[in-house]
């Protein structure tokens, strides 16, 4: 490795060690040895420490053997006379830059709370988010288990043209990557040129500003080691397999624009650990030979125009970039933009207008494939800021369509329309909400594009069975409420058709192995009545899977003999997981939370666990971030679930399948159920009460406890007398 980065390597290394340490020794007299530190809102300590040390920083005190630890690392520096191989020093240099980062970000928090906004997209007039919490982790984790982010890039700087910062950004969200932006050129950060761009940055746009100095870039790897340990089974202090998992899996890379100073050239070696390489746009030595990167290590003096695809090369990236022929940029990252009130040109459906979309299928020789029309007022035949009623009618003829497949394919609409940049859609079936924005408009967007997306898309996506696709787009209102009555006949078959279903009723169920790549020991099954933990998949949904890609991680399994009905267990199930998660699980129940529980990956929508002292049932969905009877948050409960674990008494659950009848049954089901946060008591309050009086306690729900009642069992023991609720005369489980 080149002895001018090494040297300027140990240099940068020792400078923020000695940085670090100084802090601390200010924050131990200031707070004293016990106080306690934390990244707010997560379940992984300091999670560079935790994942190569495995040494969890609680309090300031504990921060000392950090310190010792980082002595250790550090070499000394770069002698002037004598040649030696530079590169194990510098990457423990590297290290050592990291975990005095971490304490010194962590010290922050304590000195100033506020100096990050700690939120998911930025508020008005301030740009720095801080380290993300686990739900935002975790909500973000689902799109590295798909594969819809392949990586990251790690921002140092910027380039001094804002419109060229604009365009470099673009092209990484193009990529489907996330950019996270950490310090300064010359005083100007990557956010500052964006926003001058009019560019929306934030967690939803994947324009990431962790933070204004060098230090935040342990955010970035911070976020990718806490992958390893929360998706990938990793344990804390394995050191190695934290580094593959993420050489091997977690595609991300430094991007340096301007001088680089000896502690980013700290910073870039620390990440070479990782085999996160660099890509400069500054003269500086490069580092050509393959080693611990997958190809080179450090390349320099690559022009702005050409860096993003240089850095992919380098990285060993393969990114499947789909081109829509539309006049706006397109890809998943621009799915979470938000249009907003002094950006709006014109909205469509949600309540302003009528607004439906729905998609049938037809016999092959009624759809012409590619046609796309439009009835009534196109988007540029209407002033800023008009409302117009919409109607998207979506024909798919194929030979292996099945009316099935309708509502799998219609679902997609909300993303891919998304997908689009300066478009909001929001919504399904007659409750959507279009909103376009005014550089949308400016950059010649039509409604006729909105027709390209979906015939483009659904021939890409699901090409295995639509052969034809025709979109007719109606903004004539008496046109409109032509399509709405047809959607509503529609949308009656099909509830009518999925209500029916059963466990009973079908011989085959269906596995999902997506996360797999995470979680290797995870095997998901899905049932009629038990949908995905994750609330994406449905019994249909992974029959259309199947169908479309046989050999993908949607496969049938034929139930076999019932072993137990009540913890819903049988024979052929059981010999699939066996073989699926390669002997790690040998059996799981579909309806019981204490008995060969189902495995999870991380990306459930809630979890279940007991109250013993109540003995009932709790939940908790992952965006409740307050404390639960249970004694812990939902981040320290999503540490005993995911992994592809098997905890009795701890489950990933949708909540889709809470309202199920066979939603815990060998448990006593919703009945166990006595505290679960307000906010999902009243997301699912219809559905609840619903089933409450299928159980002939309609009142059941008023039973049930939430944070204002309590959050610790002994609160809402107390609450569970005063109602009478049922779990309390119910057989014990524990």
């Amino acid at each position: 490795m080149s002895k001018i980065i090494c040297s300027a390597a140990i240099r940068g290394a020792h400078k923020i060690v000695d940085m670090a340490e100084e802090k601390y020794e200010e924050a131990l007299k200031k707070y004293g040895p016990e106080h306690e530190v934390a990244l707010p809102n997560t379940a992984y300590y300091l999670p560079i420490i935790y994942s190569m040390l495995g040494f969890p920083v609680k309090q300031l005190g504990d921060m000392k053997e950090v310190f010792q630890e980082c002595r250790r690392l550090l070499p000394a520096p770069v002698s002037e006379h004598n040649w030696l191989p530079y590169l194990a020093p510098a990457l423990d240099a590297g290290m050592a830059t990291f975990f005095a980062e971490e304490m010194f970000e962590a010290i922050r928090y304590i000195d100033a709370p506020d100096f990050y906004t700690k939120t998911e997209d930025p508020p008005e007039g301030r740009i720095w988010l801080g380290a993300a919490d686990d739900v935002i982790f975790r909500k973000r984790g689902v799109e590295f288990v798909d594969g819809t982010a392949p990586g990251f890039a790690a921002i140092l700087g910027t380039p001094k043209d804002p419109e060229m910062a604009s365009k470099i950004a673009l092209e990484l969200q193009e990529k489907n990557l996330y950019i996270f932006m950490h310090d300064q050129t010359d005083g100007i950060s990557m956010p500052d040129q964006l926003m001058k761009q009019k560019v929306q940055i934030g967690w939803s746009t994947r324009l990431v500003p962790f933070g204004p100095t060098y230090t935040s870039a342990v955010f970035a790897i911070g976020f990718a080691c806490r992958v390893a340990l929360a998706f990938g089974g990793i344990k804390p202090g394995d050191y190695k397999g934290n580094l593959i998992y993420n050489k091997d899996r977690t595609f991300a890379f430094v991007m340096a624009f301007g001088p680089v100073s000896d502690e980013w050239y700290a910073n870039a070696a620390g990440a070479i650990n990782w085999g996160f390489p660099t890509i400069s746009d500054w003269d500086i030595p490069q580092v050509l030979p393959s080693g611990i990167c997958t190809y080179e290590h450090v390349v320099s003096q690559v022009p702005h125009e050409e860096i993003v695809q240089k850095a992919i090369e380098v990285r060993g990236l393969k990114v499947s970039v789909t081109k829509i022929d539309i006049p706006t940029a397109y890809g998943p990252a621009f799915e979470g933009e938000r249009v907003r009130k002094d950006d709006l040109y014109l909205e469509c459906g949600g309540g302003r207008t009528l607004g439906v979309e729905v998609l049938v299928s037809k016999d092959m020789e009624e759809v012409q494939d590619g046609l796309v029309t439009v009835e009534g007022p196109e988007m540029t035949d209407v002033q800023p800021g008009a409302k117009l009623p919409l109607a998207i009618l979506v024909e798919v003829a194929g030979r292996n369509m099945q009316s099935d497949f309708e509502p799998i394919l219609e679902r997609q609409f909300h993303h891919l329309i998304n997908y689009a940049q300066g478009i909001m859609h929001i919504g399904q079936r007659n409750i959507m909400w279009l909103r376009v924005g005014k550089q949308a408009i400016e950059k010649g967007f039509k409604f006729e594009h909105i027709g390209r997306i979906l015939h483009g898309k659904i021939h890409q996506e699901f090409g295995a069975i639509a052969d034809k696709v025709q979109v007719k787009i109606y903004t004539d209102e008496a046109k409109v409420k032509e399509v709405l009555e047809l959607a509503k006949q529609v949308y009656a078959a099909r509830d009518e058709r999925l209500g029916s279903m059963t466990d009973e009723t079908e011989e085959t169920f269906y596995s999902c192995t997506l996360c797999q790549s995470f979680a290797p020991s995870h095997v998901c099954v899905i049932t009629p009545e038990r949908i995905g933990m994750c609330g994406a998949y449905n019994w249909l949904d992974g029959k259309a899977s199947y169908e479309i890609n046989p050999t993908g991680p949607n496969q049938p399994i034929q139930k076999g003999e019932v072993i137990d009905p009540l913890t819903g267990q049988w024979s052929g199930i059981n010999e699939y997981v066996k073989k699926a998660s390669r002997g790690k699980v040998e059996r799981i129940s579909a309806y019981s939370l204490m008995v060969d529980p189902m495995t999870a990956c991380g990306c459930f929508e809630a979890i279940a666990t007991m109250l013993p002292m109540c003995n009932g049932i709790m939940l908790v969905n992952r965006d409740y971030m307050g404390m639960t009877p249970s004694g812990m948050k939902f981040t320290t409960l999503a540490g005993m679930v995911g992994g592809g674990m098997v905890t009795p008494g701890f489950l990933g659950v949708s909540k889709h399948y809470m309202c199920s009848r066979k939603f815990l049954q060998a448990e006593g089901g919703l009945k166990r159920v006595v505290w679960m946060p307000k906010m999902l008591k009243e997301e699912l309050k219809d559905r609840l009460e619903m089933r409450a009086k299928e159980l002939g306690i309609p009142n059941l729900v008023d039973m049930i406890a939430d944070e204002e009642v309590g959050t610790t069992e002994e609160a809402v023991l107390a609450f569970l007398q005063e109602k009478g609720h049922p779990a309390l005369s119910m057989e014990s489980v524990v």
